[in-house]
């Protein structure tokens, strides 16, 4: 399980959000690339960004700290927010990001996620927000009424790399993974999975790996890594398999 970091900006900074309100963020570091770095010196393997600002703008805003956070580290980078079109996902691609997550893209320009990911093999995520098992777009300021599954199955055939499915009630909020959705979508879809949302401590980890669903591919942590709910070392021993003699 691929245990993915997460930096989330706003306004240039490092920030973390309740239920993905703009007006409950906690800046945590106003030095976006210095933390990438700190996560890279860990040992994590994936860094997970968000421009916040972009998701709401509907176009990149913080392009001079994701560029800093590029240049800080070499690890590969998926980010999202605000990329709604092939130009903006060239442009990420070609500045060195790994793979590029659409989420209001893939509800109201499906056509756009398809494409791009035949034109850029595994270089493309859908970013599935849920608010009561309904998909939230715009920044999570509107709530459709398509489920979260009927979403996901539209892109089977795609070559999409991954689905990043979060929970907007639990996100930041350190109530626990919702590992229970997270394996019900996994197991919906062959679209691999990644669990996003309420990671509390290593038990959220843990349980996401109980569910015994080898199609979740990992998990995003964010608040629990910045006040110190989970330290770095002991996540990522969970990864490794235990030892037979």
């Amino acid at each position: 399980m691929i245990l993915f970091p997460a930096i989330d900006l706003k306004d240039g900074q490092c920030v973390r959000l309740q239920r993905g309100a703009m007006e409950s963020a906690t800046v945590f570091n106003a030095d976006p690339a210095a933390q990438a770095k700190e996560f890279a010196d860990a040992g994590f393997e994936w860094l997970h960004c968000v421009d916040l600002n972009g998701a709401f703008d509907g176009r990149s805003t913080n392009a001079d700290a994701i560029k800093a956070i590029r240049a800080a580290i070499s690890l590969p980078i998926q980010l999202g927010g605000g990329i709604r079109d092939m130009a903006g996902i060239e442009s990420w691609l070609a500045a060195g990001i790994s793979r590029v997550i659409l989420g209001t893209a893939a509800l109201k320009n499906p056509a756009l996620v398809k494409t791009a990911a035949r034109n850029f093999p595994g270089k493309i995520a859908v970013g599935i927000d849920a608010r009561d098992d309904k998909v939230a777009v715009e920044g999570w300021a509107e709530t459709s009424q398509l489920d979260v599954a009927d979403l996901a199955r539209r892109f089977e055939d795609a070559g999409v790399a991954a689905i990043i499915f979060t929970d907007i009630a639990r996100d930041g909020m350190l109530q626990g993974v919702n590992a229970e959705a997270t394996a019900a979508l996994a197991g919906a879809v062959r679209i691999p999975v990644i669990a996003s949302g309420g990671v509390a401590g290593i038990e959220d980890i843990e349980a996401l790996r109980a569910t015994g669903e080898p199609n979740i591919l990992g998990v995003i942590i964010g608040r629990a890594l910045y006040d110190g709910r989970i330290d770095p070392k002991a996540a990522l021993d969970l990864r490794q398999p235990p030892l037979t003699i």
